[in-house]
């Protein structure tokens, strides 16, 4: 079975292929990123199906997002706490979108139980909306 620290990076590293990156989580999993919801976006996903049509869709809204300069500061073996970068290019707008993210895994049974995912707002903002920072007057 897969440690928490292992799922993170299988994860980390297959983001890009959903039909890989899905096969890492539970069926009763949940995927957040709670922050999203300051800007009045979505940002809960439950169970593995309506994850892996979030999963797909990365490819859709960013170019070239691939995850680098990861760094693991908890590692146990049902919790992982990790930051990692991305510079990728917004499709829609064609905008860079230089982020840092901080991500919690919590596994159970080998799989992904839970995963949480912290990020800048305000490069979410300049990056996707048109109006970028704006949007948020």
């Amino acid at each position: 079975m897969k440690t928490a620290k292992e799922l993170l990076l299988s994860y980390l590293e297959h983001v890009n292929n959903p039909d890989t990156a899905i096969e890492l989580f539970a069926d009763d999993a949940v995927f957040e990123l709670p922050y999203l919801a300051s800007l009045g976006l979505p940002w809960q996903w439950k169970g593995r199906d309506v994850i892996y049509n979030f999963l797909k869709n990365l490819p859709k809204t960013f170019g070239n997002f691939k995850f680098q300069n990861i760094r693991i500061h908890i590692d146990t073996p049902d919790q992982a706490f990790g930051e990692y970068d991305v510079d990728a290019i917004v499709n829609s707008t064609g905008r860079v979108y230089p982020q840092t993210y901080m991500g919690r895994v919590v596994a159970e049974n080998g799989k992904i139980k839970l995963i949480r995912e912290a990020l800048d707002m305000v490069v979410v903002a300049k990056g996707m909306f048109p109006d970028g920072l704006a949007h948020l007057a």
